[in-house]
């Protein structure tokens, strides 16, 4: 009788992965790239429909993922160390997010499914909802505020 082995998301903490098993974790859904507000008087976080410029908006991934905290120093750049001070910046479907509160990837994640465009066909990813922060000037992005439900 053959052993299941569980995967390596539900064996591992986040913290003994491999670079290879960090970065696969990634579903490419391009949320964690939008523009975010802070409201000052109840430190509410809201996203926007406008993503970084570096997003390849059609693909979901980063043109410049090598040195993308260099080109834009606001980058949140996870790290497994690091990551329980970042989690309120990361959307509530992010792989990494959900692994760090002890829950399941969901059905449409690639290392589920095992199709990396099924985020994109779930209506997950940001693929064709976005705008570049390119074309929308900083005064303007209040009226681009999006709810997830919505996008």
């Amino acid at each position: 009788m053959k052993t299941e082995i569980a995967p390596f998301w539900k064996r591992l903490a986040l913290e003994e992965m491999t670079q290879m098993q960090w970065e696969s974790l990634c579903d490419g859904c391009g949320r964690c790239c939008l523009r975010k507000l802070q409201f000052e008087d109840t430190n509410e976080i809201v996203y926007t429909n406008v993503a970084c410029a570096l997003l390849d908006i059609s693909r979901c991934r980063c043109m410049s993922y090598e040195d993308r905290a260099v080109k834009k120093p606001e980058c949140l750049v996870l790290r497994a160390e690091s990551l329980k001070q970042s989690l309120h910046l990361l959307p509530d479907t992010c792989a990494y997010r959900l692994i760090a509160q002890d829950h399941d990837l969901p059905w449409w994640h690639h290392l589920v499914c095992g199709d990396p465009d099924m985020v994109h066909e779930a209506h997950i990813s940001v693929q064709g909802k976005v705008v570049s922060e390119d074309h929308i000037p900083e005064e303007e992005l209040e009226d681009h505020i999006i709810d997830w439900v919505v996008i």
